[in-house]
Parts: C-alpha cells; structure tokens; sequence
C-alpha cells in the first residue's frame, strides 16, 4: 500500500482549504437545539404569524438577541412549524435593531 506524501505547496492549500471550511461552519453553528430556539422565539409569536403579523415587542426583541445570528439563521434549515413564516423571523433582526449579518 503507497502512503500519500504531500508536497508543501499541496498541503498549504489543503490546510487553507480546511481552515477556511471550519471557519464558514463555525460562524454559521448555532449552539442551540432547534427546540429550544423555537421556545426563545414563543414571545414573537404574534410577530411570526403568517396572517396579521404585529411589530416584535420589546420582550422579543430581547429574545432575538440572545439567540443571536447563527441560531435565527439555522431556522432557515429548519423543518416547518404550523404558524410560524421563517421568512418574517428572517426580518425580525432588523426590526429589533439587533444588526445581524444577513444568513445568505
């Protein structure tokens, strides 16, 4: 059996490769799980149905930025749940003024 021998040029590239796909998946991790998060989020509720939304009140808001970025962007990823529209979660941030980066 033949051992893999890198060059030195060949395994600065994988190695900035590696550190640059551990960075992208570090900043998008949300330590939370996905039930919890959705639990944060029950003080937005009136602000997430899909028919009749209200401004985020301030006890959302303040939940919005606990959860932080990384974990109102895995919702994204998340499975449907009956009257919530991810797509007004998405848009919460920047009615709280919690200046997150966008998730796309």
């Amino acid at each position: 059996m033949k051992q893999a021998i890198f060059k030195p040029l060949e395994f600065l590239v994988f190695m900035l490769a590696i550190t640059s796909f551990l960075g992208q998946a570090k900043a998008k991790f949300c330590s939370n799980s996905l039930i919890y998060s959705l639990v944060q989020l029950i003080p937005c509720r009136p602000s997430l149905s899909p028919f009749h939304p209200i401004p985020p009140s301030l006890v959302c808001c303040d939940a919005i930025k606990t959860l932080g970025q990384s974990c109102i962007c895995a919702l994204l990823d998340a499975p449907p749940v009956s009257g919530v529209d991810y797509n007004l979660a998405m848009s919460l941030p920047q009615k709280c003024a919690a200046n997150f980066e966008p998730c796309f």
